[in-house]
């Protein structure tokens, strides 16, 4: 049987960068759309073009950068707004309108105040408007998650009879249920007499954490466009994330679903847009988190090394990680012990591996984790087979507006006192840039997050750092009341187990 296609619709330009403090610049978001048009989305919804120049210049850039995917403006049901969209749209080789208005009980009475009648005579002005521009518009009933199914009906009929290719059925509030949100798609195609003309899209938001159950559920029922986001970001508690539909249709084979999706690049594209948006990504957050692949029971990992899939649904590098984590602490087991050993090229007989195995449970409950200069002092390599502690000595920074920020950092690596001064683009980067210098090894920053610990001037921050070299991943903590050292530790802990 052949596979139906899922048209990919991705937000994250627009609906994404909604969420405070993730604004975009111009060349942001050019670069976000560059890496979305490689992922393979076949639609990018690039910004609401009236809403402020600066989103009606990136629409405009957009359009000129990209080439394969269809380039999105979002309209009110307003002629200026149309106006406004079909102009920042003139570049883009494959536009597309999305213009729409409010359809449940709450939007048309007390945010609209109008009456239903109204509402599907001023949509179906819009999109008859919006197709005088543009060949593919899109038509959004927002809040159709909250909107009684026979009135919906009515308003996707007139919306096609006006010219709409495509139909939004939103689920603004994320309020419905995942049987309710699918037999609310199943309904409209049973009960809308042209639906054959138009494809029935969804926009499910997470309010309740169910955006990608009823998103799929939508699919399954009929909708052949996901509206989502890279790392489920958007306002609120987010979007449908791309990453879990595209895995879910790609893992799930009997639904018979395809995307355009190249999913080598999934996690790329999610470390790109968490870091532009200077949003981290939830360690637990599924295929992009990084913990998603990452195994400390003792029971999981002895299955995993035994076979992938006895606790893995998805290949890691299917979504462009290079492995799966083996952690080991406390609640590690023997084979992973073992494993880890046997990388660093000991072996030991079942006598010897469990005398090490009792010392190692001794020093994991005294550590978070156990790094391998640990398991080398285990295995009884001597001192001088191992390196001694690589630590910061001394930080010196100077920053301030208007001066160009300085670090001079100071480090005991071996034994030995070793200074460098470097710039940077903040007080954080230019003690990075002098660690590196002296370090002297290309390593990349995959993921930065300071998190508050207490509360007050004098709170105490906690930094995550992970860092890629040579295609392994390695992870480095710290915490203080001084950010800028927290987060030098952070690194040099890091970078010690690659030095």
């Amino acid at each position: 049987m052949a596979k139906d296609r899922v048209y990919i619709f991705d937000t994250t330009l627009r609906d994404g960068e909604q969420v405070p403090g993730c604004q975009l610049n111009t060349i942001e978001k050019i670069e976000i759309a560059k890496a979305l048009e490689d992922l393979g989305v076949d639609v990018i919804e690039a910004g609401f073009p009236i809403s402020s120049p600066g989103d009606f210049n990136s629409v405009v850039e957009i359009s000129k950068a990209v080439t394969e995917p269809v380039i999105c403006a979002l309209t009110r049901a307003v002629k200026k707004d149309i106006e406004v969209a079909a102009e920042s749209l003139k570049f883009a080789k494959r536009p597309r309108i999305h213009t729409g208005i409010g359809t449940s009980y709450y939007h048309i009475y007390h945010k609209l105040n109008s009456n239903p009648e109204e509402i599907i005579k001023r949509g179906a002005e819009a999109v008859a408007y919006a197709k005088s521009f543009v060949e593919d518009v899109e038509f959004y009933a927002e809040d159709a998650g909250r909107a009684e199914n026979k009135y919906l009906a009515q308003v996707v009929e007139a919306m096609i009879n006006a010219g709409a290719t495509v139909i939004n059925i939103p689920d603004t509030t994320g309020y419905t249920l995942p049987d309710e949100y699918g037999k609310k798609i199943k309904y409209l195609v049973d009960h809308v007499p042209n639906i054959d003309k138009a494809i029935l899209s969804t926009h499910c938001h997470n309010d309740l954490g169910m955006a990608t159950a009823n998103t799929m559920s939508g699919v399954i029922n009929g909708a052949r466009q996901v509206e989502v986001t890279i790392n489920g970001i958007g306002e609120r508690a987010g979007n449908t994330s791309l990453e879990e539909i595209a895995m879910i249709m790609k893992s799930r084979k009997h639904l018979n679903l395809t995307s355009n999706i190249n999913s080598k690049k999934i996690y790329k594209t999610s470390r790109l847009v968490s870091t532009l948006m200077r949003m981290p990504v939830q360690p637990n957050k599924a295929i992009v988190g990084r913990n998603a692949f990452a195994h400390s029971s003792g029971i999981h990992q002895d299955g995993v090394l035994k076979r992938r899939e006895n606790y893995e649904i998805i290949n890691p590098k299917s979504v462009g990680i290079n492995e799966s984590s083996i952690l080991l602490t406390a609640r590690s087991g023997r084979a992973a012990l073992k494993h880890r050993l046997g990388n660093l090229g000991y072996t030991f007989s079942k006598a010897g591996l469990d005398s090490i195995y009792d010392e190692f449970l001794k020093l994991a409950d005294s550590k978070k984790e156990i790094i391998d200069e640990d398991l080398k002092m285990l295995a009884g390599a001597s001192a001088r087979d191992i390196k001694r502690n690589l630590h910061l000595d001394q930080l010196q920074v100077v920053c301030g507006k208007g001066t160009v920020p300085v670090a001079t950092v100071s480090l005991v690596w071996e034994g030995d006192c070793y200074t460098a001064t470097s710039e940077g683009n903040g007080p954080v980067d230019a003690a990075i840039n002098a660690v590196k210098s002296i370090l002297k090894k290309k390593v990349r920053i995959e993921e930065f997050l300071i998190q508050a610990i207490t509360r007050g001037s004098d709170d105490m921050g906690k930094v995550h750092m992970q860092l890629e070299h040579k295609s392994v991943v390695y992870y480095g903590f710290s915490a203080s009341t001084d950010i800028i050292t927290a987060s030098v530790e952070a690194f040099i802990d890091a970078m010690s187990q690659i030095v």
